[in-house]
C-alpha cells in the first residue's frame, strides 16, 4: 500500500557550519512541520513497488543539493542530486529578509514586522515554486512540504 509521505529528516551536520538560535529554531519548526503532514512521492519505480514512507538526508555536495531517500527501515533507495545554481538567488534573498525580519521582531512596530513577513513569505514561496519545478518527474510533493524543504537547504547554506 502506498504511504507517499516523509516520516524521518536528517540534515548533514558536516554540512552546517553555524546557525544562530533563530535559524535553529526555524530548523526545528520546518522539520517539525513536514513530519506533521506532508506528501512526498519519489516518481521511480522500485523493483518490489515500494511507494513510502521514507526516510530522508539532505546534504550539499560540490554546490549541489544530495537528497538521500530510504525506506521506512532506513535502507536506501536512491539519492538525487540537484543543481542548485538557480537557487542561489532566492537563497541569498531569503538570507536577507530574514536577516530583517529578526531584527523587525525585536525593534519594529507590528505594521512594520508585517509587511517585512509578507516580503519573507513572497520570496519563500517563489523558492518553494522553483523547487517544485525542479523536482518535477523525480519527486511529487505538495507546496507546504516544499517550503519547507527549502528552509532546510537554506539551513544548510548558512556559512559563519
Amino acid at each position: 500500500m502506498a504511504d507517499p509521505r516523509i516520516i524521518d529528516i536528517e540534515l548533514d551536520q558536516a554540512t552546517i557550519i553555524w546557525r544562530s538560535a533563530d535559524v535553529e529554531q526555524e530548523r526545528r519548526i520546518a522539520i517539525f512541520d513536514i513530519l506533521e503532514g506532508n506528501h512526498f512521492a519519489p516518481q521511480r519505480e522500485h523493483a518490489d513497488g515500494y511507494k513510502g514512507p521514507y526516510r530522508i538526508r539532505l546534504r550539499v555536495e560540490e554546490g549541489r543539493l544530495a537528497l538521500d531517500i530510504g525506506r521506512e527501515d532506513g535502507t536506501p533507495l536512491e539519492s538525487l542530486i540537484l543543481g542548485l545554481g538557480r537557487f542561489r538567488r532566492p537563497i541569498k534573498d531569503y538570507f536577507a529578509i530574514c536577516d530583517s525580519y529578526f531584527q523587525a521582531i525585536r525593534q519594529s512596530t507590528p505594521q512594520q514586522i508585517e509587511t517585512v513577513d509578507m516580503a519573507r513569505r513572497a520570496i519563500h514561496n517563489d523558492a518553494a515554486s522553483l523547487l517544485v519545478e525542479r523536482l518535477e518527474g523525480k519527486i511529487d510533493l505538495d507546496f507546504d512540504t516544499a517550503r519547507r524543504l527549502f528552509t532546510l537547504i537554506c539551513v544548510l547554506h548558512i556559512k559563519g
